[in-house]
């Protein structure tokens, strides 16, 4: 890739944002958003239009890097939880959906081709391939990462470990999202500096594009459908067994019972290990209540809306809990039954960012009781919150900018 010399010098904003998670496509524009008058190019592990879903068209990052010429570029690490995935669930991620029980049935009974898929998936033999070795790339001059995830960077395997400190390490900056991996990479002797997730901006940059989804399409029918309000519930496949749905349909009729609010269904993500229409259009037909309604769209200024109008957000996915924030509107995470640290990054962040009344993560037999505690937290702290978040992360973005300078 050519670029001008007399250009200002081009910004890779490279993240999960290949692939359709709602909140790895929205950190994007965030990023992007901050960044007026640059040269972007958005790059992820895989070349992928998602512009029909509101994200971007994506370039290869190992493609780009081979590409490209001797003129000098910054690399941002946009969020998201990347210093702990692996290089089997990134590729695993990058799939379309149809083709993930196809190929992990063919890869369990062949494990000596497994590695050889992995590497053609991600592009490269990285073990944590959403973080970058600077060897990958020479023309960089500077490499930041971004209120970054990874809370559960002490358990990973140690080769992995060690790749994503050794990348760490020789960047010029780094920030993270929440106080769990800050003090990871302290005991690891690796400067951070603590910083909100970029999606905390949602409503100050975006509210006008939210506003315009808001009045047309499923949203529009939506907002006429609960004309009394309605709870934005989200969750993923993990809680996807028999029991757990009818638990989860008993609580949502128990919260639209004592509050007269309807109740909206929709996905936060459509790549593998996300969410699935199936398990939400089950749980809607468990419950008895009749103002329940499933969401279709994926478009992620549609998500944005369908939480932005609404009374309250309840679901697993960390992106809905921090633009429910953003809108100062109550919020409670779900746990996944299968296992307790699917929910550590979601924790992590409410015990580093929330108010200690405000309920954070709890487990699905407990959702009509805590969805009600945060119904009844006082609007003015909400607000308090989201005004705080938005004011210290701008502020934490300004800095990193000077440092990138």
């Amino acid at each position: 890739m050519t670029y001008d010399a007399a250009m200002t010098r081009p910004i890779i904003l490279f993240g999960a944002f290949d692939r359709h998670n709602f909140g790895d496509l929205l950190l994007a524009h965030i990023a992007a958003a901050l960044l007026p008058g640059q040269e972007l190019v958005f790059a992820g592990l895989a070349n992928r239009d998602l512009r029909a879903d509101g994200g971007h068209q994506v370039q290869a990052l190992t493609q780009l890097a081979a590409d490209w010429d001797a003129h000098p570029a910054t690399l941002i690490h946009v969020g998201g939880e990347i210093l702990s995935c692996s290089a089997w669930q990134a590729a695993v991620m990058l799939l379309p959906p149809d083709e993930l029980q196809a190929t992990l049935a063919y890869l369990e009974a062949r494990p000596l081709e497994q590695a050889a898929w992995v590497q053609r998936m991600v592009g490269s033999a990285a073990l944590a391939p959403y973080t970058l070795s600077r060897s990958l790339f020479p023309a960089l001059t500077r490499v930041a990462y971004l209120a970054a995830g990874g809370v559960q960077l002490d358990t990973c395997e140690p080769a992995l470990r060690a790749e994503v400190l050794a990348n760490l390490q020789a960047a010029d900056a780094v920030s993270v999202r929440d106080g769990q991996t800050l003090a990871h990479l302290a005991a690891a002797g690796i400067t951070a500096h603590l910083l909100p997730d970029p999606a905390v901006m949602v409503a100050e940059l975006f509210d006008a594009r939210i506003r315009q989804h808001a009045a047309g399409g499923e949203m529009a029918q939506v907002l006429r459908t609960f004309p009394q309000g309605y709870l934005a519930v989200q969750f993923s496949a993990d809680f996807g067994d028999d029991a757990t749905l009818t638990t989860m349909a008993q609580q949502l009729d128990q919260v639209a019972a004592a509050t007269g609010l309807g109740v909206v269904l929709f996905r936060a993500g459509a790549a593998p290990w996300h969410d699935d229409l199936a398990c939400l259009q089950r749980v809607a037909a468990r419950m008895r209540t009749a103002a329940v309604q499933v969401a279709e769209s994926l478009n992620i200024w549609d998500l944005c809306a369908l939480i932005a109008y609404s009374r309250g957000y309840c679901g697993s996915s960390l992106h809905g809990r921090i633009v429910a924030m953003a809108y100062a509107l109550p919020r409670i995470n779900l746990r996944p039954p299968t296992s307790m640290q699917q929910a550590a990054k979601q924790a992590a962040f409410a015990a580093t960012w929330e108010d200690a009344n405000v309920p954070t993560t709890v487990d699905v037999q407990h959702l009509a009781a805590a969805m009600q505690q945060a119904l009844a937290l006082p609007s003015s702290a909400l607000q308090d919150t989201a005004e705080r978040l938005a004011a210290q992360y701008r502020r934490g973005f300004e800095a990193l900018r000077a440092q990138l300078a």
